[in-house]
């Protein structure tokens, strides 16, 4: 008994820790942030990095298999695939929250928990997603798609339906591992499974000449190779505090989290589904074909480069959940602070390098000569993407990590759908500026995104935001305490 009441008198006593932090001076306090920020990360990176690979890696092999094929691939992986992942990864940032919280209050009994309630709900998810894979079909060529590519379109989305599976493991268990600084084991695992698939890849498509089925059975363990070994690693002992094994209360105030995972979703997908729209309101353009193509460039440079915002975006969610969860409200301003300036130097830098080398760049996906001058005239516009992709994001993992994502969601209904789309149609269609006219409309949209949450952040009583991360994560621990008791 006097254990349990020395331990929560140790969890309400985050004062101690402040002035600990706020004594040192500020060239260590930056030191020690920046190697907390970067060991979140740098390997959160990679493994962005990795994962797009494997959908590159898959894209290419299918092209080699057929036009036809490639054109169904490419229709359901960023229509179909797009709209599960959004989904499916917004749902499991509620997860994100709770467990980058209980981790910096040092109540890792909980992650374990917080972690079957995930996969409860994501398997629940993709349970309800399924039919849209298996009517892939039907629901193309009502769209009027062409018969023979929606046919084969429907072949692919019966593969990528254990693909779809695999994301409850996948997307729940980084973020657990996340929350306590342990990702390196998941970019090795994301390094080994990209290394996996080329070879598979090559092995069946090439050697013995599978064709499409065995490009889909290489995607299909590129994505589980990692969440096997994931696995392994939570349940082998390797998170001692953390994974207590299967327990019934996983079962337990599942609305709630269910309520903050819906949050969460909305608030991934709205943006994940807002270049979607952009590529789909440039179709519609004249002298489409050119447009759709160096806009495809663009966005192929602009994605990638979001790898890094979005490494940026985890590690401002694990710091200042952390920071919130020990009850430090000036360790998470610090942290907020310094993953921004970080990341929006690095944006910086790629935003003169793209200012600089313009149309130049298009050469690597094109030999056409208009595209890559259509590519040169965008490229300004691409390089006020990238600078702030260095910003957004953070701020987007900012208000995970302090449980904002309902409001986040609000803030991006208005201003992407009801400011910058709005604007990028007028100045598109209507001011006949084409392309460019839709894509400052949706520029101007993510800008004042960005302002606005730049705002909320500023405006926030951080104290507030400690008493209530304590609130949440006393609610379930009490009770966890009370039902083992």
């Amino acid at each position: 008994m006097e254990d349990t009441v020395n331990k929560r008198l140790l969890r309400e006593a985050p004062g101690a820790e402040e002035v600990v932090d706020g004594e040192k001076p500020l060239k260590d306090r930056i030191w020690t942030e920046s190697k907390k920020m970067w060991i979140v990360a740098g390997p959160a990176i990679f493994t962005r990095f990795s994962t797009l690979g494997v959908s590159i890696i898959s894209q290419a092999f299918i092209g080699h298999v057929g036009s036809l094929e490639l054109a169904a691939y490419a229709l359901v992986s960023t229509v179909f695939l797009r709209f599960a992942i959004g989904i499916l990864l917004g749902m499991a940032s509620g997860l994100e929250t709770l467990c980058g919280q209980s981790s910096g209050a040092k109540q890792y009994d909980m992650l374990g928990v917080y972690l079957q309630r995930s996969w409860l709900i994501l398997f629940i998810c993709s349970i309800v997603l399924s039919p849209i894979f298996i009517l892939t079909t039907p629901i193309l060529i009502a769209l009027g798609q062409d018969e023979f590519i929606a046919e084969v379109a429907g072949t692919i989305a019966l593969w990528l339906i254990p693909v779809i599976f695999s994301f409850i493991v996948s997307f729940s268990c980084q973020m657990f591992l996340q929350a306590q600084s342990k990702n390196l084991i998941i970019a090795y695992l994301a390094a080994f499974s990209l290394a996996i698939h080329v070879f598979l890849s090559w092995l069946l498509t090439v050697k013995y000449n599978f064709g499409l089925s065995g490009a889909m059975v290489s995607t299909i363990l590129a994505y589980w190779i990692p969440n096997i070994g994931q696995l392994v690693y939570i349940f082998g002992g390797w998170c001692p505090e953390s994974w207590k094994g299967f327990s019934m209360l996983a079962f337990k105030d599942l609305l709630p989290i269910a309520k903050l995972s819906l949050s969460s979703a909305v608030m991934i997908c709205l943006e994940l589904w807002y270049n979607t729209i952009l590529v789909l309101l440039t179709g519609n353009l004249k002298n489409s074909e050119v447009a759709i193509d160096a806009l495809s460039i663009c966005l192929n440079i602009n994605g990638w480069e979001l790898m890094i915002s979005v490494g940026f975006l985890a590690a401002a969610s694990v710091r200042v959940s952390n920071e919130l969860g020990r009850g430090s409200s000036r360790a998470a301003i610090f942290s907020i602070v310094q993953i921004v300036l970080t990341s929006l130097a690095i944006g910086f830098v790629l935003f003169i390098f793209f200012l600089f080398f313009r149309g130049q760049l298009a050469y690597i996906f094109t030999k056409s000569t208009e595209v890559a001058a259509a590519v040169a005239d965008l490229s300004p516009l691409l390089a006020f993407s990238i600078l702030l992709n260095s910003i957004q994001p953070v701020l987007s993992g900012v208000a995970v990590g302090a449980g904002w994502q309902s409001t986040v969601a609000y803030v991006n209904i208005t201003c992407y759908y009801l400011i910058g789309i709005p604007i990028g149609i007028v100045l598109g269609y209507v001011l006949q500026f084409q392309v460019k006219g839709v894509w400052v409309g949706m520029l101007i949209g993510t800008l004042t995104q960005t302002i606005v949450l730049m705002i909320i952040t500023y405006m926030t009583d951080w104290e507030k935001q400690v008493s209530l991360a304590k609130q949440r994560i006393n609610k379930w621990s009490v009770e966890s305490e009370d039902e083992q008791i």
